[in-house]
């Protein structure tokens, strides 16, 4: 895996949910005059504006930690637990591996450490348990590491839902960030509003219902960067409440490619995708 300071022309945000400040990833380089949907035209267009990377190479149970962290809250709150936490449990000189650490850590002092994400008595809880599991199922995060990356996608995917705190967003991001698994299209918030907004996917659409249009509509090389694009795009443009177009329909570079389910810039109004009228 490439250090960020190798590829000064391809920045990537300080917190996003690839964890830690170094974002991570190898440069790629896509055509976008291959595009055959809109839904990769969007993604293309993502990659112009953003950048376009392959991900893979973070430990798998170091990112499963972060992304439980992150759940129903901002990368600005999650990010200093999670560093809070590597800082106390990472570095234990008796306990070189993390899995190991958590799953014999006392759930109040965990749940002091990662205080700042929010829901920290749930998480500490749910952290406990998947260090335990961990260790129990595969002996150490290393060999959990190994099975993430070696064993068929939908096998590592099943497996991981099986785990309490583990949903369909958390272990897709264990496959791509940790497994580098092509074909993989997380979807979290943001990916969730935006391509119902734009019409790509049902209005009513379900998360796992969005998932399957974008991982059959952007070619599996794709889905990486369109995951992590997607999400600074809507922290920039494509907000929940006040999306660019919503005052200037000029504002959004996605305007020729979003059909505003939900947004009405006449009256000001934006609704859920899911509540807009047929």
């Amino acid at each position: 895996m490439s250090d960020e300071s190798d590829q000064p022309a391809d920045p990537e945000p300080d917190r996003n949910i690839s964890g830690g400040t170094t974002g991570g990833g190898t440069a790629a380089t896509f055509d976008p005059a291959t595009a055959d949907t809109r839904a990769e035209r969007v993604v293309d267009r993502l990659g112009e504006r953003y950048w376009q990377k392959t991900y893979g190479g973070r430990d798998a149970f170091t990112c499963l930690v972060r992304t439980i962290l992150s759940q129903n809250t901002s990368d600005k709150a999650s990010q200093p637990a999670h560093d809070a936490l590597i800082d106390r449990y990472g570095d234990s000189s008796s306990r070189a591996d993390l899995a190991d650490a958590l799953a014999h850590a006392e759930q109040s002092q965990l749940a002091e450490t990662i205080s700042s994400a929010g829901l920290y008595n749930q998480k500490s809880g749910m952290l406990i348990d998947a260090a335990e599991w961990v260790c129990d199922e595969f002996g150490s995060a290393a060999e959990f590491d190994r099975f993430v990356t070696d064993e068929a996608p939908d096998t590592v995917r099943e497996t991981l839902l099986d785990v309490r705190g583990v949903g369909p967003k958390t272990a897709d991001c264990v496959l791509l960030f940790a497994g580098g698994r092509n074909g993989v299209f997380p979807v979290d918030t943001h990916v969730h509003r935006i391509y119902r907004r734009m019409g790509i996917a049902p209005p009513e659409a379900d998360h796992e219902e969005v998932r399957a249009v974008l991982e059959a509509e952007v070619p599996a090389a794709k889905c990486g960067f369109g995951h992590t694009a997607t999400i600074q795009f809507g922290r920039e443009f494509c907000t929940a409440r006040k999306p660019a177009c919503l005052e200037d329909p000029e504002a959004c570079p996605m305007a020729d490619l979003c059909e505003q389910v939900g947004v009405y810039p006449e009256t000001g109004e934006v609704v859920d995708p899911a509540d807009a009228p047929t």
